[in-house]
């Protein structure tokens, strides 16, 4: 059996509209997951004018998701970093120190969008960077990087209820490592910058950790924790994404390009991280 669930951002969601679309759509009764904000109902089908219904409530800047209700809180979060768990992008945010900042920010954006291959797209921004200090990654985390909303109680809560959560970027561990540790996942990988000398080399170690990475991250992490890519809830916002979107239980393109997001049942636009808690099922007194 389908369930529904309406996501905004605190005191968006209008309970009239929940009750609205409960009617139009014969579902059961509503349960509020968080007051004005999340709300669920059954439902007997996936409803014919879904992606119509989604696209009116867009305008409202409320979420909708359709999926099935068995099932769906899941024992591993396997996320995206960059624009996901934080709201930058690292090499971005290096390429500023670098002041190469503009030129970097748009090949990146081609990447992310899918425009660009994103291993060709990573070496050139790299050989941008080359001769950058060392000391600059530093620098760039504790002045430039931000967390996203919601990113700690989503992890903190996933693992208070027995889920395993790992951070999967085509970044860079300098970092996943640092990023990681704050928001208390059980693991994190990434590539590693080439530094020579105290400053960076132009290059990564290989192999370049992409899009076909994140998928074998979470083969293999479901696979050691004896579980199946089913039970896995994943969430990101670029191309270099989508595999592993795809091939986990839950896919989440939160706050996503155009181009991805188009590729995913599971849009989040309005709401922060804290949506893939109510997406299982989680309500606001779970969080930990």
């Amino acid at each position: 059996m389908p369930i529904a669930t309406l996501i905004a951002a605190p005191g968006g969601l209008e309970p009239s509209l929940a009750e609205s679309l409960r009617n139009a759509w014969g579902g059961g009764a509503v349960q509020w997951l968080a007051p004005d904000q999340a709300a669920e109902f059954s439902l007997e089908d996936v409803p014919g004018n879904l992606w119509q219904v989604w696209e009116d409530l867009q305008k409202l800047c409320v979420d909708l998701a359709v999926q099935p209700a068995e099932g769906r809180r899941k024992r591993l979060l396997i996320a995206d970093m960059d624009s996901t768990m934080i709201g930058q992008e690292c090499i971005d945010e290096l390429a500023e120190a670098a002041g190469v900042g503009a030129h970097v920010r748009e090949i990146t954006a081609r990447a992310m969008n899918g425009e660009l291959d994103f291993e060709g797209a990573l070496l050139e921004r790299m050989a941008l960077l080359k001769g950058l200090p060392e000391a600059m990654i530093a620098e760039v985390l504790s002045s430039r990087i931000t967390h996203a909303p919601g990113g700690a109680a989503l992890v903190s809560t996933m693992r208070a209820h027995g889920a395993h959560t790992a951070l999967v970027s085509g970044g860079f561990t300098a970092f996943t490592g640092p990023v990681a540790e704050a928001l208390g996942f059980d693991e994190h990988r990434a590539n590693a910058l080439g530094i020579e000398n105290g400053v960076l080399t132009g290059d990564v170690a290989r192999p370049i950790l992409g899009r076909q990475a994140k998928v074998d991250a979470l083969d293999e992490i479901t696979a050691r924790l004896g579980i199946t890519p089913a039970e896995a809830i994943a969430v990101g916002d670029g191309a270099n994404d989508l595999g592993m979107l795809g091939h986990a239980g839950a896919g989440v393109a939160l706050h996503a390009k155009p181009s991805v997001a188009a590729q995913c049942d599971l849009r989040i636009n309005h709401g922060d991280l804290t949506a893939l808690l109510f997406l299982q099922g989680y309500a606001l007194d779970d969080f930990a």
